[in-house]
C-alpha cells in the first residue's frame, strides 16, 4: 500500500495556506479557521448539505477517514500511526469503530471454522 492513504497531518489547518476572512493573505490562525470553513463549506454543498452535520468542522472529515480506514479492516496500529495517535487514544477515540471491526472479525473465524470442520 502506498504512503499516500497515512498521510493525515495531526493538524490539518496547520499545513494549509489559506485566504483569511478580512482579504488578510497568509496562513490563517487555529483560532479563525471557523469563519473560512464556514464559508467554503457554503460555497460547495447544497443548502440542505450546508444545515446538516456533513463535515460542519475539518475535525469530521479527520475523524471520518481514520473510522473509513478502521472500518475497511486496515489493522489499528497502522491507522494510529496515520493518525498521529498512539494506539491507546486510537481505542478510546473510535471505540464504537473498533468494535464494529471485532464483530466482523468473528463471523470472519466463525465462518473459517465452519469451513475448517466440514468433513471432506
Amino acid at each position: 500500500m502506498e504512503e499516500k492513504y497515512f498521510a493525515l497531518p495531526v493538524n490539518p489547518i496547520s499545513t494549509v495556506k489559506w485566504t483569511a476572512p478580512k482579504s488578510v493573505n497568509g496562513p490563517l490562525q487555529e483560532t479563525g479557521y471557523g469563519e473560512v470553513w464556514a464559508k467554503a463549506r457554503k460555497d460547495v454543498l447544497t443548502e440542505a448539505e450546508t444545515a446538516s452535520l456533513l463535515a460542519r468542522r475539518p475535525y469530521d472529515l479527520r475523524h471520518a477517514g481514520v473510522s473509513f480506514w478502521l472500518g475497511s479492516g486496515v489493522d489499528a496500529m497502522e491507522c494510529a500511526r496515520g493518525a498521529g495517535h498512539s494506539i491507546a487514544v486510537l481505542h478510546k477515540v473510535y471505540a464504537k469503530v473498533l468494535d464494529q471491526t471485532r464483530e466482523r472479525a468473528n463471523s470472519r473465524i466463525d465462518a473459517a471454522l465452519r469451513e475448517w470442520n466440514e468433513p471432506e
